[in-house]
């Protein structure tokens, strides 16, 4: 049994990490901006509490004695160019005080590359008008990138060491009717990929307690 932190709890990805994250009899900390909103979250084995995951402090304390944190962050109301890399930043600063080896973010398929190596959103006919919040998702992913991998000083600390990290996001999308069918695999960036919200918190949890990768951003669509 682990202990672990899950950052954007209330979103349907981050349900499906807690309820996966229970299904394997770990203990979970759900994160959320307002615990009144998600009164059903709660159960024996969860504890629901408020924070900001643009605050280092903030993630310092409510992710001690954990073992590892999962991010499925979101703000509609933050601005979307330095949303992800701030809590990026923060979320490795609070992360590394408080002594969690792993994290594990959710990123998003536009900025995956696709086979032939180029940005996903960056393809013929890749649909444009959230363009800003893919950027902003990219920054997030850089912000990653420039804190290096585990073992590197501390972010805010010197005395931490960054967490290992990997980012997985759906190849290209989640399948919103799709049901769990334990099964998966990695994938590059492609529109008509899909995975199961289910079946990518399995994804996710694996990556917690059988790590395979660090440091890089993975795709993950139905493996059947």
């Amino acid at each position: 049994m682990s202990d672990i932190i899950v950052f954007g709890a209330g979103g349907r990805t981050g349900r499906t990490a807690v309820a996966e994250a229970l299904r394997r009899g770990h203990r979970v900390t759900a994160v959320v901006r307002d615990p009144a909103k998600y009164p059903d979250l709660a159960g024996p084995d969860v504890r629901v509490l408020a924070g900001d995951v643009t605050d280092a402090d903030a993630v310092a304390e409510l992710a001690a004695g954990h073992d590892a944190a999962i991010a499925a962050v979101f703000d509609p109301a933050a601005m979307l160019g330095d949303f992800f890399a701030r809590a990026v930043r923060a979320l490795l600063d609070g992360l590394a005080r408080a002594g969690v080896g792993r994290l594990v973010w959710v990123g998003l398929a536009s900025v995956l590359p696709t086979a032939t190596g180029e940005p996903l959103m960056d393809a013929a006919g890749y649909p444009q008008e959230y363009r800003a919040f893919f950027l902003a998702h990219a920054e997030g992913n850089a912000a990653l990138r420039a804190a290096g991998v585990s073992g590197a000083p501390g972010v805010g600390d010197a005395s931490g060491a960054v967490p290992e990290w990997v980012v997985l996001s759906p190849a290209g999308d989640f399948d919103h009717e799709g049901v769990r069918t334990g099964y998966y695999r990695p994938a590059p960036g492609a529109a008509e990929s899909r995975v199961s919200y289910p079946d990518f918190a399995i994804a996710l949890l694996d990556e917690i307690d059988a790590p395979k990768l660090r440091g890089v951003h993975v795709g993950i669509e139905d493996g059947r």
